[in-house]
């Protein structure tokens, strides 16, 4: 796997791991953890529910080990194949919301769209670390 493949998809699994929440927002903020802050919800996150991570911070230090989402997966007896659909159901609302709000064609829609699944599937076993 090239460089440049390995950033878009470490990338993706950030933002959707960790910028979901965030991303409902005008403004994107990458910190979830301040966006908790300031607005004072207490919710947790899904990707942390379905990988059954007690905090953003064990998840987090997990990845900076080295361990990719399908380890931790399997540490915790959990299986992959949910947190797959998860992630791609989350980008794929990104993705419907980005075509609404008109900051990417139709066209380039049907091509993101077409690849979710491959990018998620992929980034799910590659390790960062």
């Amino acid at each position: 796997m090239n460089i440049k493949r390995i950033m878009i998809v470490g990338s993706i699994v950030v933002v959707m791991s960790f910028g979901s929440t965030a991303l409902n927002s005008p403004t994107t903020n990458a910190s979830p953890a301040a966006k908790w802050a300031a607005t004072g919800v207490d919710d947790k996150d899904p990707l942390l529910d379905a990988l059954n991570q007690a905090s953003e911070d064990e998840l987090y230090e997990s990845l900076y080990e080295g361990k990719s989402l399908q380890d931790i997966a399997a540490e915790k007896d959990v299986d992959i194949t949910g947190i797959i659909e998860l992630q791609t159901a989350q980008l794929t609302k990104q993705l419907d919301e980005r075509l609404r709000s008109g900051s990417i064609t139709a066209e380039q829609y049907a091509v993101y769209k077409g690849e979710v699944r491959d990018i998620i599937e992929q980034s799910v076993i590659t390790s960062f670390g």
